[in-house]
């Protein structure tokens, strides 16, 4: 994630875990993580995409688009990492 990717006014990245005041409040306060953030949108993202039944190679391509900073690898390991 880019620095101030999620900026205060912006839509609540998180709206499936936690209501906007309380994400707001804790991104004023610095307490949301931007990357782990990023990384839980794109693994959202893929689950969208393989619900479509669309191959994995092809599903981080379309997610590449969206994080051209990102390369196949990095993305491939954000997805299938394993939850500590």
């Amino acid at each position: 994630m880019r620095p101030n990717e999620f900026k205060f006014n912006d839509k609540n990245p998180l709206s499936d875990l936690i209501p906007d005041e309380i994400y707001e409040k804790l991104y004023s306060r610095g307490f949301i993580n931007e990357k782990s953030v990023r990384d839980y949108i794109i693994r959202k993202k893929f689950e969208a995409l393989k619900a479509q039944n669309i191959p994995a190679s092809k599903a981080i391509e379309l997610i590449r688009e969206d994080y051209p900073y990102l390369q196949f690898d990095t993305i491939r390991k954000i997805i299938y990492q394993t939850k500590k």
